[in-house]
């Protein structure tokens, strides 16, 4: 979405929100529309629930077979602009959000986005080591990269030069720089 289009919805939508509050309070009266509005606020939030829940045990089923969970994870972010659509008072942002909690308007977004959208990954695959080559060992196993030090190893000297660096007795408050 351009972002030219943002200043625009964020006029249009409170507007066609009042409308439709008028045209759904004139026919069937003030109570009855602040209840549908409650309602859908509470179903939405049970419908997020559920779906969420559902959505995150297969993201963690993919990963667990070794798979990136694409779908699933668009899927969920569709699930949690559908909750914030129904939490936001009015009934044309509700008609959205209900609309995100059906699987098969997920389907069709995402196979639009997946059509439209171009990911570059840098290595061969998910859970892939370096070179794209599948990773072998434990799962935090170190790379030609990566300098394993044990802890009798691994020391930590304060850099004075650092803007984190607090200055002790002795410190030239100026520069940071320690005063023999």
């Amino acid at each position: 979405m351009p972002f030219a289009l943002i200043p625009f919805l964020l006029l249009v939508i409170p507007i066609l929100e009042i409308a439709v509050f008028i045209l759904v309070g004139n026919a069937i009266g003030l109570w009855p529309t602040l209840g549908l509005v409650v309602l859908t606020a509470v179903i939405g939030s049970v419908l997020l629930k559920q779906q969420g829940i559902s959505t995150l045990a297969r993201i963690q089923a993919e990963i667990g077979a070794g798979r990136v969970p694409g779908r699933d994870l668009v899927s969920g972010v569709m699930i949690a602009m559908a909750g914030v659509l129904l939490l936001t008072p009015g009934l044309v942002t509700d008609a959205l959000g209900f609309l995100l909690f059906v699987p098969g308007v997920r389907s069709r977004i995402f196979d639009f986005l997946k059509s439209r959208v171009v990911v570059v990954g840098q290595s061969g695959g998910f859970g892939a080591g370096m070179g794209g080559q599948p990773r072998r060992g434990p799962p935090y196993s170190a790379g030609p990269d990566v300098v394993d030090l044990s802890g009798e190893e691994f020391r930590r000297e304060p850099d004075p030069a650092s803007p984190w660096h607090e200055p002790k007795d002795g410190d030239d408050q100026t520069n940071g720089r320690r005063l023999h």
